[in-house]
């Protein structure tokens, strides 16, 4: 993790060889800040899907999703799928993704930062020969 960016911010980078697995890496990395995975169930699960014509959007809005859920519904989370493809005639992008989990018990689940929300401070997608990157700073 990226500590050196703020005091009241966490920060990562997540990586992949495609959309879906930086995706998926950017996911867990948010998860594993606010829980360990290991001590959440599978008592709950959710598809989601979302589009936009801008990647960098769309996986800021999903991981903002994912925040929301927790402070909204008390959900957190043991694992995600994601695939994400962009449509070759619209240059839409399109995010299918499983969310699983269950709310949040105090006495059983190993909390870590109490997430509050992603933000835009120094976020960063981008492709580079073949290698999917994002830096993501969490208001903790």
């Amino acid at each position: 993790s990226l500590d050196d960016i703020a005091l009241a911010d966490t920060a990562f980078e997540a990586s992949g060889d495609s959309p879906s697995e930086l995706f998926q890496a950017a996911s867990l990395a948010l998860i594993e800040a606010m829980v360990a995975p290991g001590t959440v169930n599978s008592a709950w699960s959710q598809i989601f899907e979302k589009t936009d014509p801008d990647l960098p959007t769309l996986l800021f809005d999903w991981l903002s999703e994912i925040v929301y859920l927790k402070d909204a519904q008390g959900l957190v989370f043991r694992e995600v799928l994601t695939t994400v493809v962009q449509d070759p005639a619209t240059g839409t992008w399109k995010l299918d993704a499983t969310l699983i989990g269950e709310e949040i018990d105090l006495h059983k689940h190993e909390l870590r930062g109490d997430v509050k929300a992603v933000t835009k401070h120094m976020y960063d997608v981008h492709e580079q020969d073949g290698r999917w990157t994002a830096r993501v700073v969490l208001d903790v």
